[in-house]
């Protein structure tokens, strides 16, 4: 007796067709799961024993083979006791598999034979459709699921016994409809914040062409709130965008009630986040805040604070848009095109408020900075001073610009970013700070003397190669805020004004 149904294995964000077999066969009484299984899949054989058991179903006294084909891919998760249950129901002949043999299906089993919902929906259903086959699911994972094709046929059922009814047309099983985060959070608005004119202009330059921000003052000038309002100026997340973020959440199991998300993500992990924890990995590799924060925002306060191997960790995700997490039998990538933001106070005892001095003078603001490594700095656009704020800032009025006001300026700066892309067929960018090569130097030339400036600059400053590309991306985006097709000498001067370099050179004079 023989029985098989497909199923899906995850290897990061990408979901691989695997095929469940059963065979009953005589001889003494086992239960084998073979295919490169992991602890969660091993135990399913006393779910799936007694959820069958609970729907009247005893399994046969017999030998049960199951193999989970290919068997050299690793299998991770408790998603694979639904189709095993469902394969041994066919070998069992207590369905038939002509009413199986379109879908796939994933599920974890209770021993009361409900069917519960297990992360990786969405990838799932993207995945079966790629298959040109349905999905079954929990009823929990139905919205989700939902939203990978219109035209997919997909069962999702709260029980085994439900599911088995409805196969022998006893009971109708409706398509679940899509659903979607709602709408109405109120995020911080900017005009919260008083004074910090550089802040806020740093802010809006970061926000319209994808930059990492890195601001330097001391405790109380404001970072984090300032940091905490940058998704309120942000654009929101187009159809294409809200898969490929919520694809991810959903491997992360953080997709509420299968509502696909609709607002870009930020993530601020405190400093004692381990490597695993930021970037990814573990036993069994999940995704880690920097590909939580796909798409959005990643806050790194108290910069120096984190552990060193642990920030140098961020350089390849933010120089090439993905974290790749390697073991010896494979290879997991996820993706995590972010936007850094990090706030740091000069020293360790944080001074440089109003009447502070560092009682250990230069040499602790060195020691604190040298934490933080010359290559990751490089790699962030924009570095700013965030002074303390006065109380004469405080009683000033409310600023006129909220957040409104300065999204429909990044919203236009993002659009002219958008249709020059199309233009020139680089239709996988996005923003400004996503370009290199040949897209760059096409889109970002500088007039004659704004070239001269650069060239000056970049000998005066001892700008690395990557800094004199990161100059040119920021100097495109203050051309597009400004609505301007030409980077002049006056964009290329602020954009060296937010050097890392020619801060520490002030800071050391």
């Amino acid at each position: 007796m023989y029985g098989r149904i497909s199923t899906l294995a995850f290897v990061g964000i990408e979901a691989r067709p695997v095929q469940v077999e059963v065979r009953i066969s005589p001889g003494q009484h086992t239960f084998a799961i073979v295919g490169l299984p992991d602890k969660a899949v091993a135990e399913s054989r006393e779910r799936v024993r007694n959820a069958l058991h609970a729907i009247g179903l005893g399994l046969p006294w017999t030998h049960i083979t199951v193999n989970l084909a290919p068997a050299d891919l690793p299998k991770e998760g408790s998603h694979f006791d639904l189709p095993i249950a469902l394969a041994l129901m066919v070998a069992m002949e207590a369905i038939s598999p002509d009413a199986i043999e379109g879908y796939a299906a994933i599920g974890e089993l209770a021993l009361d034979g409900q069917i519960r919902p297990t992360p990786g929906a969405l990838p799932a259903a993207i995945g079966a459709n790629a298959m040109k086959k349905g999905l079954i699911c929990a009823a929990e994972n139905g919205p989700e699921a939902a939203w990978a094709a219109a035209d997919m046929d997909i069962i999702a059922a709260p029980h085994l016994l439900s599911l088995v009814n409805h196969f022998k047309g006893l009971q109708t099983l409706r398509r679940p409809e899509p659903n979607l985060e709602r709408d109405d959070q109120t995020l911080p608005d900017l005009a919260d914040i008083k004074g910090q004119e550089t802040a806020r202009r740093a802010l809006e330059i970061a926000a319209a062409g994808g930059h990492n921000l890195l601001m330097i003052g001391p405790p109380g000038s404001g970072k984090s709130m300032l940091a905490a309002r940058l998704p309120s100026i942000l654009p929101p997340l187009d159809p294409q965008e809200m898969l490929e973020v919520s694809m991810v959440h959903s491997l992360a199991g953080e997709l509420v009630g299968g509502k696909l998300k609709v607002h870009r993500p930020f993530r601020a992990p405190h400093h004692s986040a381990s490597m695993a924890a930021l970037v990814g990995g573990g036993t069994r590799p999940k995704p880690g805040e920097v590909s939580l924060a796909h798409l959005g925002v990643l806050f790194l306060d108290e910069l120096p604070e984190f552990s060193p191997q642990v920030l140098d960790s961020l350089r390849q995700p933010l120089e090439t848009g993905e974290t790749v997490i390697a073991r010896a039998n494979h290879r997991i990538t996820y993706p995590s095109r972010i936007q850094l933001v990090a706030a740091m106070n000069p020293c360790r005892c944080g001074g440089g408020g109003p009447g502070q001095t560092c009682r250990r003078g230069p040499k602790c603001a060195a020691d604190y900075q040298a934490r933080i490594s010359g290559p990751l700095l490089d790699r962030i656009d924009l570095h700013i001073e965030v002074p303390a704020v006065t109380a004469a800032d405080l009683v000033l009025p409310a600023p006129a610009e909220d957040s409104a006001t300065v999204r429909a300026r990044v919203v236009a700066a993002r659009e002219r970013q958008k249709q020059r892309f199309a233009r020139l067929g680089a239709t996988g960018l996005r923003t400004n700070a996503e370009a290199s090569g040949r897209i760059l130097e096409e889109i970002a030339r500088p007039d004659a003397e704004g070239l001269a400036l650069l060239r000056q600059a970049a000998e005066t400053l001892n700008l690395s190669a990557r800094g004199f590309h990161r100059t040119l991306r920021v100097a495109r985006t203050l051309a597009d805020l400004d609505g301007v097709e030409t980077v002049g000498r006056m964009h290329i001067a602020e954009a060296l004004s937010y050097r890392g370099e020619v801060l520490r050179q002030r800071q050391a004079a």
